[in-house]
């Protein structure tokens, strides 16, 4: 029974039974307790105990619900920040949320130790928002771009970051932007736009934001390769050894750029980069015989043969007893390769 139909039937059991009491005329009962004495009709007295019991159950089943009313919020509040966890985990944010029920908290801390990433595919589910985050992430996911304004998240946030380069994959004239103002930019976003400018952009326009940003080995081997493929407004030597110099070539680093320009650079002045280079790190020096060799600059291989220790330099001086022999072999033609 509803708490609205137990008041009312009550309430007309009591005007029932009142009605009765009061037809019979039964006079007046007198309490007497010590000196105190109440003298009430006999009607008062038969419908008194009713009206306390019923006035002791309408707060009793108020009293549990709103105890239960009280329950079922938390329940529905601790539900609404499981969702908003959910939400802030796919977006990548950090959550901390208040708890009414354990079971909720527990749930809670599980999600926050965990990462959500949506399957691939049409995903649906009752809660609007988390279909529309979702349908975000998958189109980032896929490589679209999207306003940060449709995120709303810091830039440091990872999915912020993958959209910025999604951006950069579709926008050389951004990347170029990034490049020539990088200090608020990642090492990860700067390097992605240097690859797309580098493969985009003349090699006038790379030069001149080549001193805006910190090249490390990888970035400088990749402007090396670029560079070997053409001949116009190709780097200078002295800039090609001042990269060399910033970076930690090893030796097969610098045998690898000995065969990328061996047939797009000047003869002198590929020399002279490896001669330069190889006076003061003993890991260009294989590089440096690989170039005289291939330049038959025999006298300049025996000079350096002669300051030589007798167990050093073996290949290449079991390479050049073979061309003194009269065979006629090259260091790649006999596999001398990493």
């Amino acid at each position: 029974m509803g708490l609205k139909k137990y008041i009312v039937f009550s309430i007309l059991l009591m005007i029932l039974v009142t009605g009765y009491a009061f037809s019979l005329e039964l006079g007046e009962y007198t309490v007497q307790i010590s000196e105190f004495q109440l003298a009430l009709p006999v009607w008062v007295w038969i419908i008194s105990p009713m009206l306390l019991l019923f006035l002791a159950s309408v707060l009793h089943m108020f009293f549990y619900g709103f105890k239960g009313y009280l329950g079922n919020r938390a329940i529905v509040k601790d539900e609404e920040n499981i969702i908003e966890s959910i939400k802030s985990s796919l977006l990548n944010k950090t959550d901390v949320k208040a708890y009414k029920r354990d079971a909720f908290k527990n749930l809670s801390e599980i999600l926050s130790q965990l990462n959500l990433t949506p399957k691939e595919g049409s995903f649906n589910s009752s809660n609007e928002e988390i279909n529309a985050i979702v349908e975000k992430i998958q189109k980032i996911n896929d490589g679209k771009y999207l306003a940060p304004k449709e995120l709303k998240l810091a830039d440091e946030n990872p999915l912020m970051v993958k959209n910025a380069l999604n951006k950069l994959n579709s926008d050389e004239d951004y990347c170029l932007e990034i490049l020539k103002r990088p200090a608020n930019h990642s090492n990860e976003t700067i390097k992605k736009a240097y690859s797309v400018v580098l493969a985009s952009k003349s090699m006038t326009t790379v030069k001149k934001i080549l001193n805006n940003i910190k090249l490390d080995k990888e970035m400088i081997l990749e402007l090396f390769k670029r560079d070997a493929e053409q001949t116009d407004f190709s780097l200078s030597k002295e800039e090609v050894i001042k990269h060399i110099k910033s970076a930690n070539f090893t030796k097969w680093d610098f045998l690898h750029l000995a065969k990328l320009y061996k047939n797009n650079m000047l003869p002198d002045d590929l020399l002279k980069i490896f001669e330069e280079i190889s006076a003061t790190n003993d890991l260009a020096l294989d590089s440096y015989l690989y170039v005289l060799f291939e330049y038959e600059m025999i006298d300049n291989i025996r000079d350096i043969f002669a300051s030589s220790a007798q167990n050093e330099l073996l290949p290449y001086k079991a390479l050049l007893d073979l061309k003194d022999s009269g065979k006629q072999y090259t260091l790649d033609s006999l596999c001398y390769s990493k």
